[in-house]
């Protein structure tokens, strides 16, 4: 799609998926509570998330608005546990029916709402499908690190590939009022190649970096009251100038 920036990100291969979800399982199954409970995953990106909580006993609804994330999310094994909704989180009210008994949002989803407005709009919608007291699990880059530090990249990715070793580039460019150019770029590396290395994709993406005392104003008024703070996805403390993270696990009611 030449409108989805991710349309030519292979996220699934660019991240060690089961590393990183054995080491934020513990969390996770503490602040969701036992299956089977009904699950909404915002921004679920290619499902890695909501297919392991599904093999787990939850059903899970994962949201997302890049058609190419979810035609990867749909590859594999059916499961009757878990469902894909093409669509913008923003809008998770109307996209999805009934309530739900606990919501996650991991990862750089959160930053590519570009105003409070829309901002507040999702969290009321989430608030209206969500039962009282049911936990969202809120997770994004630390923002009031890399905007204080003016951070302009993130830590290179590597992959093994059939053609050389796949690098996957974060770069950032930071502008006024938490405004950020986010430019994900795809590289392939063959040191005899000849270049060794080329560009396989680059796009930049216009991000917001949103920081905790934004975040937690709009959960305020979306009526979360009961929030707890988190430097990544465990239990780690958060420190707004040292934490790579900001999690945020906040209760509506």
């Amino acid at each position: 799609m030449p409108d989805d920036p991710y349309s030519r990100v292979d996220y699934r291969r660019l991240i060690a998926w089961p590393q990183r979800i054995e080491r934020e399982w513990p969390f996770l199954q503490r602040v969701l509570g036992p299956p089977p409970s009904r699950l909404l995953d915002l921004g679920c990106g290619t499902g890695e998330h909501s297919r392991f909580l599904a093999s787990h006993g939850y059903d899970v609804t994962g949201i997302d608005a890049s058609e190419s994330m979810l035609e990867k999310a749909r590859e594999g094994e059916a499961s009757d546990r878990v469902r894909f909704v093409l669509g913008d989180i923003v809008e998770v009210e109307a996209l999805v029916g009934g309530q739900f008994d606990g919501a996650i949002c991991l990862g750089n989803t959160l930053p590519h709402l570009g105003d409070r407005r829309t901002l507040d709009t999702l969290m009321r919608g989430l608030a209206a499908r969500l039962r009282p007291s049911a936990p969202f699990l809120l997770q994004i880059l630390n923002y009031e690190k890399i905007i204080a530090m003016r951070q302009r990249y993130l830590p290179l990715n590597f992959r093994e590939d059939d053609d050389g070793e796949i690098v996957f580039l974060r770069l950032m460019d930071i502008g006024q009022d938490g405004a950020i150019t986010f430019t994900p770029s795809t590289l392939r590396y063959r040191p005899d190649g000849d270049p060794p290395l080329e560009v396989v994709s680059s796009r930049n993406v216009r991000l917001h970096g949103w920081r905790q005392g934004e975040i937690e104003a709009a959960l305020e008024a979306a009526g979360f009251t009961d929030r707890q703070l988190y430097g990544t996805v465990g239990d780690v403390p958060y420190l707004p100038r040292d934490s790579s993270d900001l999690v945020i696990v906040a209760r509506h009611g």
